[in-house]
């Protein structure tokens, strides 16, 4: 049959990413109280387009994904340069959005329970092989200054603490979780009894945090990881009585 996408294009107009995406595919995950984790990943898979090919083969992205099964870290650079090799392509890229059920411990009367942050590995290869990733972690932030210039309480509201790291080294999933409770004024559970409800609650109030507060002690933790090479931190808080929300970002240059 007539080869319509390896036709030549006159245009001279190369393109960066052509391929698909909302894939869902099922991967396996390394976990590390555990061993391995299963998830659903959406997924994103493109390659660059010379100037004079027309178009890709798209069935070629699913192949690809097919033939390797079902799809952990190790995987990832290998699917990239399989697509490299079956789309003759210069450079290859690969995005997994998922879950990950990490397990959290309540303070008070240590009842177990999963909880879910959502993932994202990003991944290209072209003469080297690069590899970000990314937790958005739920926490607790209560407001300083309405603690301070109240006289009862103070306002407090679910955040999103988004971390993305380059890393020499594996990094657990776990340990960016953890990193974004130790900068919260106070985590976030799945399973909370009332004794455990009360600690949480006055420790989130002995421990006021704004944005900027929890996204510098994000960056300091970060910082001082040595396998962590670059990285990107927001915290995001859900104002509870303002019609807006609050953000703060940190980022560390690429070297």
């Amino acid at each position: 049959m007539k080869d319509v996408q390896s036709e030549k294009d006159l245009r001279r107009i190369p393109l960066k990413h052509v391929g698909i995406k909302d894939l869902r595919w099922p991967i396996e995950l390394r976990d590390r109280e555990r061993g391995t984790q299963h998830s659903v990943a959406k997924v994103l898979l493109a390659v660059d387009l010379p100037h004079d090919m027309r178009g890709t083969h798209m069935s070629r992205f699913v192949e690809c994904m097919r033939e390797l099964g079902p799809v952990g870290l190790a995987e990832i650079e290998g699917i990239l340069d399989h697509l490299k090799e079956h789309l003759q392509a210069e450079k290859a890229f690969l995005q997994l959005e998922f879950p990950y059920f990490i397990t959290k411990t309540a303070p008070v009367s240590g009842m177990t329970a999963p909880m879910d942050i959502d993932c994202v590995y990003k991944a290209e290869t072209g003469k080297e092989f690069k590899l970000k990733i990314k937790a958005v972690v739920p926490m607790q932030t209560l407001c300083p200054c309405s603690k301070e210039i109240s006289d009862y309480g103070a306002h407090n509201q679910r955040a999103w603490a988004k971390i993305e790291i380059e890393a020499n080294e594996l990094v657990w999933l776990e340990e960016l979780a953890e990193i974004a409770d130790a900068a919260a004024s106070a985590p976030v559970y799945g399973l909370l009894k009332r004794p455990d409800e009360k600690f949480v609650t006055e420790h989130a109030y002995e421990n006021p945090r704004f944005v900027e507060d929890a996204v510098r002690e994000i960056a300091l933790r970060l910082e001082a990881d040595k396998r962590i090479t670059w990285y990107r931190a927001e915290v995001e808080s859900v104002e509870s009585i303002h019609n807006h929300n609050a953000f703060a970002v940190v980022e560390k240059s690429e070297s």
